[in-house]
């Protein structure tokens, strides 16, 4: 049997990506379900649909990640770390966390204040980012 955790995945990020935003200081500018201008400059974000936003997720996110490959919760930990900080800093947690779902938030957290040491702009997000990783935490199971 293939483990897919995409919808599980997707339910968590959408609890934190829903609505549209266009936030002077969000560095992805137009934003919508977690899609971002930025990354999409051919998208109508503002009327981007949840069926589309899916199919960008699952494609450019959890297959271009190999999120089936990787055991849970580290599947939906580093999927949502794909959409929240890009695929990138993703594989480079990934890769300094051993796998350690942990280790990995905890070196998440840490990224978040180097972004932040670079762009102060960016500090009124910080509780936000935080509670985020704490819900994930809780989301996955670290709690037990």
């Amino acid at each position: 049997m293939v483990k897919d955790n995409f919808e599980k995945a997707l339910s968590f990020v959408l609890k934190w990506e829903g609505k549209y935003s266009n936030d002077k200081d969000d560095i992805g500018g137009e934003t919508k379900y977690g899609i971002s201008k930025r990354s999409y400059p051919d998208l109508d974000i503002k009327n981007l649909t949840i069926e589309k936003a899916k199919e960008i997720y699952r494609k450019n996110y959890w297959e271009k990640m190999k999120c089936d490959t990787l055991p849970y919760p580290m599947d939906i930990i580093v999927f949502d770390t794909c959409v929240n900080m890009g695929i990138s800093t993703a594989q480079e947690l990934l890769k300094k966390s051993n796998n350690d779902p942990k280790e990995f938030m905890i070196l998440r957290i840490k990224k978040y204040k180097e972004i932040i040491s670079k762009n102060k702009k960016l500090e009124k997000f910080f509780i936000g980012w935080i509670n985020r990783v704490i819900d994930l935490y809780l989301f996955t199971g670290g709690n037990k």
